[in-house]
């Protein structure tokens, strides 16, 4: 039943990065949208999970905070250190050259490698996303039912994302392509392999919460301002918005 259901969310996945890659002409919204999600899914789903699985304190801190930060801090040095390697190298963008991108969609002298670092993340998650839906189906049909429904509504989010993050870095359209196929592909590999052995929740919840960490990053150092440089509109603002309303409605519904 687990398989059944991740194919599902490999369909819903897909469906998103194909709304990502069809509004280019509204950048923005799109942008604001996929900011908003992302806030939602670090904030009201995968910190909650992550504190439940990896609480236990360190220092006095718990260990799922303390990764969260850590993943936040890495994802900004990597950043960094990746944006001064591009001007040591001289690399200033262009519209089609270096490591810059069109206006349309991509943000110029962006580093590539963090936006396929980032989508392969997002494919991790994918895949922690169908060993969790598994697990809930070997706990009991209650329990896989909730866990379905969020599974298969927000890996629409993560389609989205994964397509938007991908490009905004300045990738060729045909990388994004990919990720987007492997992050579709992830759910049904993690339901699918535990039939075969179950992942421990603690190493669960410590991967979840420093992926959290990055993807908040990512949303707040980047998406969100990229999409109010050039737009700074109330219907950009609304669309971000909602999309965090969006997973506070598939976080409730799951419950």
């Amino acid at each position: 039943m687990a398989v059944i259901v991740a194919l599902g969310a490999f369909l819903m996945t897909l469906a998103g990065g194909w709304t990502a890659q069809r509004v280019t002409d509204r950048r923005h919204l799109v942008l604001g949208l996929a900011g908003g999600l992302m806030l939602g899914v670090v904030g009201l789903d995968l910190l909650p999970e992550s504190l439940e699985a990896a609480g236990r304190p360190v220092f006095g801190v718990p260990l799922a905070l303390l990764l969260f930060v850590a993943g936040f801090l890495v994802a900004h040095v990597v950043e960094r250190l990746l944006a001064v390697r591009q001007a040591a190298h001289g690399a200033s963008g262009g519209r089609n050259g270096g490591n810059g991108t069109d206006g349309r969609d991509g943000a110029v002298g962006r580093a590539p490698q963090v936006g396929m670092t980032a989508a392969a993340a997002m494919v991790g998650h994918s895949l922690a996303d169908g060993v969790a839906l598994g697990a809930a189906f070997q706990v009991g049909g209650g329990m896989g039912t909730a866990v379905a429904l969020a599974v298969v509504t927000h890996d629409f989010a993560d389609g989205f994302n994964t397509y938007t993050l991908t490009r905004l870095y300045g990738n060729a359209r045909k990388r994004a392509l990919l990720m987007l196929l492997a992050d579709a592909a992830a759910p049904v590999v993690g339901a699918a392999s535990t039939v075969l052995f179950t992942l421990p929740e603690e190493p669960l919840g410590a991967y979840l919460s420093f992926f959290a960490g990055g993807l908040l990053y990512l949303a707040a150092a980047e998406i969100l301002p990229e999409a109010h440089h050039r737009h700074p509109a109330l219907s950009t603002l609304m669309c971000t918005v909602g999309g965090v309303a969006g997973i506070w409605l598939v976080v409730g519904l799951a419950e």
